[in-house]
């Protein structure tokens, strides 16, 4: 059986989901998903909350108390944070973080944050929405940062920014993308179809999304065992520096 790692999972929905007044346990009920779906390991993050001081503890908890369970990415916000990211991931280094979070609610992107991850060799997943001009720009300027971009760029579905993409992942070797939220499967299957299957890594969003659905899209791509084992974990532990030094073949 192929391990499967979930590329893209946040501690709680910030309480999003959760009843008035009621505790918010959606990252239980992630976990009890994940098992029932075979997620052997999950990286996590905070919610995009703006501040993630306190986020950010949370999530080293977690992969303190769990480390065969969990691997940690570290949250920054590029305008908040200015100035203190190497700080921030510093300090988060220590915990284990193995890949930069930022979110364009707090903000675009910035060289700062760039640096900082080419400085400590570590990927960022950056959600742009939908820009793929900044994507483009920033992948070009930091070629020895892996990009990872969620959601094929956006989570609003806007088609044509995943389309350019596309176009952008098929280029762009520094460029890699995940599975989550995409509704639009053709979009999804012509990604692995043009970019390669190295340039793809599974990620639910949970627990705002449920694993088991999002891992189903995988199952529908119809993939070898190799490119599977690829998609599902080997990509992430490449990028993550746990296979840093392997091929796309190597690193199943």
């Amino acid at each position: 059986m192929i391990p499967i790692i979930d590329s893209h999972c946040h501690t709680s929905t910030a309480g999003i989901l959760a009843a008035p007044g009621q505790p918010d346990d959606s990252l239980t009920r992630y976990l009890a998903r994940a098992d029932d779906a075979g997620i052997t390991t999950t990286v996590i993050m905070a919610p995009p909350v703006g501040d993630y001081a306190d986020e950010n503890r949370v999530v080293a908890g977690l992969v303190r108390r769990h480390p065969g369970r969990f691997l940690g990415y570290v949250f920054v916000n590029p305008v908040r944070d200015r100035g203190r990211v190497s700080e921030i991931v510093a300090r988060a280094r220590r915990w284990g973080a193995c890949g930069i979070k930022v979110h364009w609610i707090d903000g675009t992107i910035t060289d700062e944050v760039a640096e900082v991850a080419n400085h400590y060799r570590l990927p960022i997943l950056y959600d742009p929405r939908g820009d793929i001009a900044t994507v483009r720009r920033m992948a070009r300027a930091y070629p020895d940062v892996a990009w990872i971009i969620p959601h094929l760029s956006s989570f609003a579905d806007d088609w044509k920014a995943q389309s350019a993409l596309v176009d952008a992942l098929e280029t762009m070797p520094n460029l890699f993308t995940d599975t989550a939220g995409v509704r639009y499967f053709d979009i999804l299957a012509d990604a692995v179809r043009r970019a390669g299957a190295h340039k793809v890594l599974f990620g639910s969003d949970g627990p705002y999304l449920h694993p088991g659905v999002e891992l189903a899209k995988i199952a529908a791509l119809d993939l070898t065992r190799r490119d599977h084992g690829l998609v599902c974990g080997g990509n992430l532990l490449r990028l993550t520096g746990r296979q840093r030094n392997a091929s796309p073949k190597e690193a199943q």
